[in-house]
C-alpha cells in the first residue's frame, strides 16, 4: 500500500502563526504536528509515502524529514499550490500511487489509542473499496457524519447534517483500493471549487464497497488546524507522556519497532538530536533494544 501525507493548505485557521511557518511545522509538545500523521502511516507498515504540501512549505519539510531513509522510508515530495481539496491529491499522486491501494492521512490530525497499530493493519489488509474511520462526537451537525450497520458496511454519510443519523464523524484518514484516481478523476469541482473527498466516498458508497471502521472509548482523535485545537493535543499528549514515560508518535522508535531500521541506528538519531529531552528518550529506547 503507497501512502499520502496531505500537508497542504495555507493554514488560515491559525494565522498570523501560519504566515511565517507551516502548520505542520507548529509543536503538539515536543515535535512537529506532521510527526503524527506521518507516525499513522508507519505504524499501517507503508514505507513509500508521498507528502503533498505548498511550495513555500515544500523547503522547509524536506528539511525536516529529508527522504526519509534515516527512518526506513522513502519520502517524495509534490506541490498543491492552491487549496482545492482533499481529492485533489489523488490526482496530484496518481504516478506514485499507480494502480495500487492507497492510505491517505491530514497532515493536521492526531491519533492515539489503545492497540491502533494492529487496527490499522488490520485495515489495510486485501482493501476492496474504501475504508473509513469513524469517531463518536458530541456535535455532529459540525463535521461529516457517517452511518454504519453492525457489520461495519457504510450506509449513509451527510456534510454536517442537522439531523445526524448518528454521531460518527469521518477523520481524515482514508484508505482505497486501486479505483480511487479513477474515481478522482471524473470528481466535478463542488460550489466552492474544490475537489471534495466526500464524493470519492459517495462514489464506492454507491458500489456498494465502503466500509467503515469504529474509533471507540479510550480512542483520541484530535483535528489540530484551530488554536484552540492545536492547544488541546499539546495538552493531550503532554499528559500522557509525563505520565507514562513514554513518548507518542515519536518516528525514530516507530522504525526501530517496526524493523524499517536497527538499534545502531536509532541511536545515532538520538545522539543527533542533542540534549533535548526527545533526543535522551530516543538514545533510551535505542539502548533498550541493545540490551534485548
Amino acid at each position: 500500500m503507497k501512502g499520502i501525507l496531505l500537508a497542504g493548505g495555507r493554514g488560515t485557521r491559525l494565522l498570523p502563526t501560519t504566515l511565517a511557518v507551516s502548520k505542520q511545522l507548529l509543536p503538539v509538545n515536543d515535535k512537529p504536528l506532521v510527526y503524527f500523521p506521518l507516525s499513522v502511516l508507519m505504524l499501517a507498515g507503508i514505507t513509500d509515502i508521498l507528502l503533498i504540501t505548498t511550495p513555500e512549505d515544500r523547503p522547509q519539510l524536506q528539511r525536516l524529514l529529508g527522504d526519509g531513509s534515516h527512518l526506513g522510508l522513502r519520502i517524495s515530495y509534490a506541490e498543491q499550490p492552491e487549496p482545492n481539496g482533499i481529492a485533489a491529491a489523488l490526482l496530484i499522486g496518481a504516478e506514485h500511487i499507480g494502480d495500487e491501494p492507497v492510505a491517505l492521512v491530514l497532515g493536521d490530525n492526531v491519533f492515539h489509542g489503545y492497540n491502533f497499530q494492529e487496527l490499522l493493519r488490520q485495515a489495510c489488509r486485501d482493501v476492496d473499496g474504501c475504508v473509513l474511520f469513524g469517531y463518536p462526537v458530541s456535535d455532529p451537525h459540525r463535521y461529516g457524519i457517517a452511518e454504519a450497520d453492525v457489520d461495519g458496511r457504510l450506509l449513509s454519510i451527510e456534510e454536517k447534517p442537522a439531523s445526524p443519523r448518528s454521531n460518527l464523524a469521518l477523520v481524515g484518514l482514508y484508505l482505497y483500493d486501486g479505483d480511487a484516481v479513477d474515481i478522482a478523476k471524473n470528481l466535478t469541482p463542488s460550489a466552492r471549487g474544490e475537489l471534495e473527498i466526500t464524493d470519492v466516498n459517495r462514489a464506492y458508497l454507491e458500489r456498494g464497497r465502503a466500509k467503515m471502521v469504529h474509533l471507540g472509548r479510550g480512542f483520541a482523535w484530535l483535528d489540530a488546524g484551530t488554536p484552540e485545537s492545536l492547544l488541546q493535543a499539546g495538552q493531550y499528549v503532554q499528559l500522557l507522556e509525563q505520565r507514562q514515560g513514554v513518548r507518542i508518535a515519536c518516528l525514530e522508535e516507530i522504525a526501530l519497532r517496526m524493523g524499517y531500521i536497527d538499534a545502531e541506528d536509532c541511536h545515532r538519531l538520538g545522539v543527533a538530536l542533542g540534549n533535548s529531552a526527545y533526543g535522551q528518550y530516543v538514545i533510551s529506547v535505542a539502548e533498550q533494544f541493545r540490551n534485548k
